[in-house]
C-alpha cells in the first residue's frame, strides 16, 4: 500500500565546459578546432549536442570570456578555438616547481659553499675590470 521511493542514480559526468577543454586539447589542430569538429567530438563522446546547444554555446563564451579558449577564426560561437598558452604554461609550472623543490633542499658543507662563493666573488670581479 504504501510505495516505496526510489531515488535515481545521479549522473557523475564532467561538466560541457569540461568537455569542450578535454576536446580541445585532444586535438592536434595548428589553427585550433572549429565548432562542427568540437560538436563532433562531444557526440563521439556521448554527449546530446541536438538537445543541448544552448549550453554548449554558452560554455564556448565563458570560456573564451575566462581566457581558457581563444578564438582564432569567426565571431561569438562560430570559428575555431584552441587552448590559450597561457593557461596551459600556468598549469605547467606548479608541476615544475614542485620537481626543483627536493633539489634546492639538499644542503652543501660549509667548505664547498664557502669555495662556491669564492669562485662567484672572482667571475663577478672579472666582468667588472675591463681594464683586467
Amino acid at each position: 500500500m504504501s510505495k516505496k521511493l526510489t531515488e535515481k542514480p545521479s549522473k557523475v559526468s564532467l561538466s560541457v565546459g569540461e568537455l569542450i577543454v578535454k576536446a580541445v586539447v585532444a586535438s592536434k589542430e595548428r589553427n585550433g578546432l572549429s565548432v562542427a569538429a568540437l560538436k563532433k567530438a562531444l557526440a563521439a563522446g556521448g554527449y546530446d549536442v541536438d538537445k543541448n546547444k544552448a549550453r554548449v554555446k554558452t560554455a564556448i563564451k565563458s570560456l573564451v570570456a575566462k581566457g581558457t579558449l581563444v578564438q582564432t577564426k569567426g565571431t561569438r560561437t562560430s570559428g575555431s578555438f584552441k587552448m590559450n598558452k597561457a593557461t596551459e604554461s600556468k598549469a605547467k609550472k606548479p608541476a615544475a616547481a614542485k620537481a626543483k623543490k627536493p633539489a634546492a633542499a639538499a644542503k652543501k658543507s660549509p667548505k664547498k659553499a664557502a669555495a662556491a662563493l669564492q669562485l662567484l666573488d672572482r667571475t663577478k670581479l672579472k666582468e667588472n675590470c675591463r681594464d683586467c
